[in-house]
C-alpha cells in the first residue's frame, strides 16, 4: 500500500511538473516578441521584455528561510525559480537536529499535573531528529504575478524521524519499573495543496505567508530495543501489553517480542500542515 501510495504520488508531481513547465514555456514565448514567434499578450509583454538580448526586469530567484518554524527547533531553506508571470518551481529543505521535544517543560508539567510518572520520564529522556524535502510547483494568481500575490501550490513531502530514546517501561519478576530504550525511524510519503501570498518589499525583500497547506499520505516505522538482560515470560507479557497500550490511531502496529528484546513496526496514514511565514531575498 505505502509503495503504491508513492509511485502514485510520484507520476502525479512528475504530470504536474511537466504540465506547468509547458505552460511556463508557452507564456514565455509570448513575452519574447523578437523571437519570430507571434505572441497572443502583445502589447503588454513587449514593453515588459523590449528584447531577447535585455536584461529581464523583473528577478526570478528567491531563497527564503521559516522563520515561525524556528520556534519547533526546525531550520529550513527554500528555493522558488520563477518560470513566468503565473508559474514558478520550489524546492525546500528542512532540518530539525537531535533534541528534545519542542515545549518539553510545559508538556513535563502537564504530565507531571496528571500523575504519570511514565509519561513524564518518557518526554524527560525522549530525543528527535528529522528532515524533509518538499518539491512544489505555484500558480499565481495575481496580475502581477512574476512570484508576487495569491497563490496555490501542489507538494509532495518526503520526511524521515529519528529517534534513539523512545523509552518503554514495564515491571520485572521483582515488581520493579524496568524500561527498555527503542530506536529507529519513520519515513512518509504526503502530497498537498497550499494557499498563501508572497509579497515584495522594495527590489530584493521577500516575505511569503503560508495561510494553509494541509497535506496527507503514509508513513511507516520500524523501532527496535535490547534488553540488558534476558526477560522471562512473565516480563515479556508485560512489555508486549505495554507497546500494545501504545494508542496511535488508525495505525497497524505488529509487536514482536522476546527474551532479547522487543521490536515495534507501525504503518498507516501520515498528515499534517504546513503554515507559517518565511523572510526571503531576490536574486
Amino acid at each position: 500500500m505505502m509503495k503504491s501510495c508513492f509511485q502514485s504520488f510520484l507520476c502525479f508531481s512528475a504530470f504536474s511538473v511537466f504540465t506547468f513547465s509547458a505552460l511556463a514555456q508557452a507564456e514565455n514565448v509570448a513575452v519574447h516578441p523578437t523571437s519570430g514567434t507571434k505572441s497572443t499578450t502583445g502589447q503588454e509583454n513587449s514593453k515588459e521584455f523590449p528584447s531577447t538580448g535585455a536584461k529581464s526586469a523583473h528577478l526570478l530567484n528567491i531563497i527564503k528561510t521559516n522563520l515561525t518554524s524556528i520556534l519547533l527547533k526546525n531550520y529550513s531553506l527554500q528555493y522558488e525559480r520563477v518560470l513566468s508571470r503565473k508559474f514558478s518551481a520550489a524546492l525546500q529543505y528542512r532540518l530539525m537536529p537531535e533534541s528534545g521535544l519542542p515545549f518539553k517543560s510545559s508538556l513535563v508539567k502537564l504530565a507531571a499535573a496528571n500523575e504519570d510518572d511514565n509519561a513524564k520520564k518518557l518526554i524527560e529522556d525522549f530525543k528527535m531528529s528529522n528532515y524533509a524535502i518538499t518539491p512544489e510547483v505555484r500558480l499565481y494568481l495575481s496580475k502581477k504575478g512574476y512570484g508576487r500575490g495569491f497563490y496555490i501550490g501542489a507538494y509532495y513531502r518526503y520526511a524521515s524521524f529519528t529517534s534513539n530514546d523512545f523509552n518503554v517501561f514495564y515491571t520485572d519478576d521483582n515488581n520493579t519499573e524496568q524500561s527498555i530504550k527503542l530506536s529507529g525511524k519513520l519515513t512518509a510519503n504526503t502530497g498537498g495543496i497550499l494557499l498563501g501570498v508572497q509579497h515584495f518589499w522594495g527590489k530584493r525583500v521577500v516575505l511569503d505567508v503560508w495561510i494553509l497547506g494541509p497535506h496527507y499520505g503514509s508513513g511507516t516505522g520500524n523501532f527496535i530495543g535490547v534488553s540488558s538482560k534476558p526477560l522471562s515470560e512473565n516480563e515479556q507479557n508485560d512489555l508486549r501489553d505495554q507497546l500494545d497500550n501504545i494508542d496511535i490511531p488508525l495505525t497497524e502496529k505488529t509487536i514482536n517480542v522476546n527474551a532479547n528484546g522487543a521490536s515495534l513496526k507501525l504503518d498507516g496514514p501520515w498528515g499534517g500542515f504546513r503554515t507559517g511565514l518565511s523572510l526571503g531575498i531576490k536574486l
